[in-house]
């Protein structure tokens, strides 16, 4: 799948800023690295240092310039290894084993380079040496722990990395200098030299994969995006998903109300849906949530319009069984790619990949409907409630910005009395439609009412409403409720008011 990244709209990016090889991290940048100056990447072992270091230099390399790896810790081999995961050819990097192989014969005593027999002037030398003999505009040392063993004490260490920055300064070259983090706390001292400081971490939940974010600590003349950004490690490289701002991405829209498909259910909602609003569908399991907006859906796709439907809980084969069954069969707009539904398992995807997912589908795709069932699921990639609600707030108003029309559901727990949510969204949504079950003359039924709406002035009855061959049918408005407020809804007026069977009835269209 092609991801977007767009650079900031309100930033200026410089035309001499060196591009670190990934969009998403060049975005966060505002373009790039600004040229030759030292750089730090720091991130415990595991999160992909070695494979932005690598990056970098092929990215300096289809632009003609020449890249040096000096690898203290890895050998060349190892790096070969790496690059062969992403596809990737190092011929045109050159790469610098400070241990080599054949440096272990008793012929090479003096000059051997490890930690624990040199010190730390002579391995300066010997890096210093190799990049006045190629030149390099780029340069990767991997990485500072080892330097850091050879040092006599942190007055020495520091004097060291500084000379080594001014060196690098005179001969127009553009450092990462990598480090494992295996001194305990940070490393402030190396940070207040180093012209740009960019942290990589990777957590681990209860379940599922490893959760790796990354936020960039520093960068000197730079308007760089703060706070935290999700990425993976992929074939290819990192993708990086930068934290989605809204306010960056204002579109101009049409804001003429669409139809769901349903006369009554457009009633109901003072006019139907209106693009740029999120329309949140809340209601306990099985009384049809994902049937109404697999109907609204429809709707759109029968206009001509694209649609993506981001499917957590159910299997797609179930959700395509279940919707042709209904005489909404989604199998004919797939083949035609006017929909495209993505199963996402919320513990393998972090929500900055499923904010980035979104914006391809609207930017990419030119979706102009899009469907999350469900948020329960959604709520499980979250380390943390609140982040949830944040999140959810920054996206929806991203798509509110672009006149997509949202439909999200949210599950409740329980069928009757106590029956919550495992998090409160609808002051978020602009519409809250309800689905419910109420009892009448001993039989289970289902309601469907708008609790607020933003755009419209709409009805304040409930209607009861039939999952049928073509979606639901919605009947009159009922009035002789008792127990609305407490969320049970007791149906207590005449029962020739009530919807007939539509079998017995004769009917299965649906209004």
């Amino acid at each position: 799948m092609d991801r977007i990244y767009g650079v900031a709209q309100h930033l200026d990016t410089a035309p001499t800023q060196a591009s670190t090889g990934i969009a998403g991290l060049d975005d966060i940048l505002n373009g790039g690295l600004t040229p030759d100056r030292l750089y730090l990447v720091e991130g415990t072992p595991g999160t992909g240092k070695t494979t932005l270091g690598l990056g970098f230099l092929l990215a300096g390399a289809a632009v003609g310039e020449a890249g040096l790896y000096i690898t203290l810790a890895e050998t060349e081999v190892e790096l070969h290894a790496v690059a062969k995961t992403h596809g990737w050819s190092l011929d045109a990097l050159d790469l610098f084993e400070m241990v080599p192989v054949d440096g272990l014969g008793e012929d090479q005593e003096q000059t051997l380079l490890h930690p624990s027999e040199v010190e730390l002037g002579e391995t300066i030398r010997a890096i210093m040496d190799r990049v006045d003999a190629i030149r390099p505009a780029r340069v990767i040392i991997d990485s500072l722990s080892e330097l850091r063993l050879l040092a006599q004490s942190p007055i020495r260490y520091r004097r060291q990395i500084l000379a080594l920055k001014h060196y690098f300064s005179q001969r127009n070259c553009t450092v990462l200098i990598l480090d494992d983090k295996s001194t305990t706390g940070s490393d402030v001292q190396l940070h207040s030299i180093a012209h740009g400081v960019v942290a990589l971490e990777q957590t681990l939940s209860g379940f599922g994969a490893q959760r790796r974010r990354l936020h960039v600590i520093k960068m000197r003349g730079v308007r760089y995006r703060g706070g935290y950004h999700d990425f993976e490690i992929e074939r290819g490289g990192l993708q990086v998903y930068p934290r989605l701002v809204a306010a960056e991405h204002g579109a101009t829209f049409t804001d003429t109300v669409v139809s769901t498909g349903s006369a009554p259910l457009d009633a109901l909602l003072g006019g139907g849906l209106a693009p740029g609003t999120a329309t949140l569908l809340i209601g306990p399991a099985g009384v049809g949530k994902t049937t109404a907006a697999v109907q609204c859906m429809m709707a759109a796709l029968q206009r001509g319009e694209r649609a993506v439907y981001f499917l957590f809980d159910e299997r797609l084969p179930t959700l395509l069984k279940r919707s042709a069954a209904l005489d909404m069969d989604l199998r004919p707009y797939i083949a035609s790619g006017h929909l495209e539904v993505r199963s996402i398992d919320p513990a393998e995807m972090s929500p900055g990949e499923f904010a980035a997912a979104v914006r391809t589908a609207v930017e990419g795709d030119g979706a102009r409907t899009i469907v999350i069932d469900s948020l329960n699921a959604y709520l499980q990639s979250m380390p943390d409630e609140k982040f949830l609600v944040l999140q959810m707030h920054e996206l929806l108003s991203y798509l509110g910005q672009k006149g997509v029309v949202i439909l999200m559901i949210l599950g409740l727990h329980g069928i009757a009395g106590d029956v919550r949510s495992d998090v409160d969204l609808s002051y978020l949504a602009d519409t809250v439609l309800q689905l419910r079950y109420f009892e009448a003359a001993g039989t289970v039924r289902q309601a469907i009412s708008v609790i607020k709406t933003r755009t419209a002035r709409h009805e304040r009855t409930i209607r009861e409403f039939q999952i049928e061959q073509h979606g639901l049918r919605l009947g009159e408005p009922l009035t002789r409720f008792q127990g609305v407020l407490s969320g049970v809804p007791t149906f207590l007026g005449d029962g020739g008011t009530l919807m007939a069977d539509a079998a017995a009835a004769g009917t299965g269209k649906t209004a």
